[in-house]
């Protein structure tokens, strides 16, 4: 009951969705690394799905192997959570992967970062409207498009947004979106009665053995693997294990559009972590830069206005917080 409370103060969803969103905005640079690297070419989406399914596949590994030990005992799962397990995989890490490293070859990064930023919307549109899991205010809508405003602002560093359509582009961006935003409301929907550490780390190695199988058919390879890769690797592979469990415990105790508009920050965090480890140029103007930094805090802030509120009506039964 403690860890549950605990679990659901603002300060503590705060620092906990940042650091999330903040190991999510360095996997932007590191996997540019990682694919230079690797020798992976940009037009390689084959090699890039197999790269994303050895890194996630590893990551599942991690999560069961922690959550074990933090246990004291295996993380297996019952014959009740292996559907859950199959849904959550399609969706968290298939589908999901599969469109975005498939779309993203096909448009820009600038325009396929503000796509993919749609998905808070629709983790919030799907969590009210369509599973019924909490009720729809104008006050989460306007926090969700001030949070956007603030995406945008970002990227667009030359101030420049190509026009057209595409639907292996663009509309591959937006159906990855579509599927992150379903997993969201699904681990929320899951956790409730299976422990969120047992479902992200099996959702993990079966995702990321599907791509892996899937990438290595189409013809991707790796090779020269040393000892650089593989800790750009396994620091990927540890980023997700680490960032999808701790949302998952953030989902299973809190409203899915609390947590979800934190997610605005990893384009920022991406954005930072980009200039550090790349050289790239943030932006023309350092005031683009501070305003969009602060629409995205705006946004979260009007979000998480009604947080203490909402929260009580949407604690769960159990008094326990597994795999915390």
């Amino acid at each position: 009951m403690q860890n549950k409370k605990l679990i659901q103060k603002p300060f503590v969803v705060c620092i906990l969705a940042m650091v999330c969103c903040a190991l999510w905005g360095s996997a932007f640079p590191f996997i540019k690394i990682g694919y230079s690297l690797l020798g992976i070419q940009s037009d390689d989406w084959s090699g890039q799905i197999l790269f994303a399914g050895i890194r996630f596949f590893t990551a599942g590994v991690l999560v069961i192997l922690f959550g074990s030990l933090i246990s004291n005992k295996i993380l297996l799962p019952n014959k009740h959570s292996a559907g859950k397990i199959c849904i959550l995989s399609l969706f968290q890490t298939i589908l999901q992967y599969l469109f975005f490293y498939i779309g993203l070859a096909h448009i820009s990064g600038t325009k396929g970062s503000i796509i993919n930023a749609t998905n808070v919307f629709f983790a919030v549109i799907i969590s009210c409207l369509i599973l019924k899991q909490e009720k729809f205010t104008l006050q989460k809508m306007i926090g969700c498009i001030v949070g956007f405003a603030g995406v945008v602002i970002i990227n667009l560093t030359d101030g420049s947004f190509d026009s057209g359509f595409t639907f292996t582009g663009e509309g591959f961006i937006v159906l990855s979106a579509l599927s992150y935003a379903f997993s969201s409301a699904l681990i929320k929907k899951f956790s409730q009665t299976e422990n969120p550490v047992t479902l992200s780390g099996y959702q993990f190695v079966l995702g990321g053995l599907v791509m892996s199988v899937f990438g290595f058919a189409a013809g991707g390879r790796i090779t020269s693997f040393d000892a650089k890769s593989f800790g750009l690797m396994m620091y990927l592979a540890l980023l997700s294990a680490v960032a999808y469990t701790l949302w998952g415990i953030l989902l299973k105790y809190n409203n899915v559009s609390m947590v979800a508009v934190y997610g605005f920050m990893t384009q920022i965090f991406g954005c930072f972590f980009s200039v550090l480890f790349l050289g790239e140029r943030l932006s023309q103007s350092g005031g683009m830069t501070l305003t969009a930094l602060i629409l995205v805090s705006i946004g979260i802030i009007i979000v998480n206005m009604n947080l203490k509120v909402s929260g009580k009506k949407n604690e769960s039964k159990d008094d326990t917080c597994q795999g915390i």
